[in-house]
């Protein structure tokens, strides 16, 4: 199967191409080449989505079976300062993206986000939950699922959480990198969800993309399994690598970021589990595999 990967030098888009080059053909697409890219993909393209003209030529020319469209604009507070560019990028990206591919008739697997919701809940999100944002991040997220479901006859959407991975900026190494410096730590304890490994979630959209779910239309919840706060979270990566630093929690308000943050945005896997026959692992297990592979050798 050719599988055309948007955002591949991403972090989750790196980690996808890895898992799906082993039995695929991956295309990876991006407005640059990531580190080590030619070992993961047959081709890539240097290209930015936000133009039509050069994202149709690429799907027209290259045919994949199906678009996993992970490119995105994820910097919370980065979209709350500059709207115009969260747009482009997260919206009209989409756009294109979901245009072309509709009248080639590919299937799309649209990436998106827990923030969708507004983390008024008290029981984790299923999907059929009604979205609202906090904040501009969230907000064009939500847009380009609901372009996604107006425009495209087969599509998944894929809402996940809190991810961190090998190849990109992450909450996990800025914790490791500050408490070994033996400096007190204050993390934001009333915001909870759960933290997700990059590397699983790819594993999960191979099983997805290999199931057969994206000849129809569906939305699915994929992180790793159990819940946290910031605060348990950087307790937890301080544990796991041994780094004696106090670590106190602090509210959201008194952190003081510009994009607002819902205070609980866990997400219920159950309709991935029933779907796929699997269940994602719980997420101390996959921090301390991240932690072993990323940081063992430091």
């Amino acid at each position: 199967m050719k599988i055309l990967v948007t955002g591949s030098s991403g972090m989750l888009g790196t980690d996808l191409c890895d898992v799906l080059a082993d039995k695929h053909d991956v295309v990876g697409i991006d407005i640059a080449r990531g580190k080590g890219q030619e070992s993961r993909v047959k081709k890539f393209h240097e290209v930015d989505i936000t133009e039509l003209e050069a994202a149709r030529k690429v799907i027209e020319a290259e045919q994949p079976d199906i678009i996993v469209h992970a490119a995105a604009w994820t910097d919370v507070d980065g979209c709350e300062r500059e709207q115009d560019k969260a747009e482009k990028i997260n919206v009209e990206g989409t756009r294109n993206i979901a245009s072309v591919s509709e009248l080639a008739g590919i299937p799309v697997v649209l990436v998106s986000t827990d923030y969708v919701f507004d983390g008024e809940k008290t029981a984790p999100y299923v999907e059929s939950d009604l979205p609202g944002p906090l904040g501009v991040y969230g907000r064009t997220k939500l847009e380009s699922e609901k372009i996604v479901m107006k425009s495209l006859t087969y599509y998944v959407i894929v809402r996940t959480s809190w991810l961190y991975g090998r190849y990109g900026r992450n909450f996990v190494d800025t914790i490791v990198t500050k408490g070994e410096t033996g400096e007190k730590l204050e993390v934001v304890e009333d915001q909870t969800a759960s933290p997700t490994y990059t590397k699983d979630l790819a594993n999960a959209l191979k099983r997805i993309i290999a199931s057969g779910v994206a000849a129809g239309q569906e939305i699915l919840h994929i992180s790793n399994a159990g819940q946290c706060s910031w605060c348990e979270f950087a307790k937890k990566i301080l544990a796991l690598k041994n780094i004696n630093t106090e670590v106190k929690g602090i509210s959201s308000e008194r952190c003081g970021r510009p994009a607002k943050r819902p205070g609980f945005s866990v997400l219920d896997n159950g309709r991935f589990n029933k779907l796929l026959g699997c269940q994602m692992r719980p997420w101390q297990e996959a921090l301390a595999e991240y932690l072993g592979e990323s940081h063992g050798a430091r």
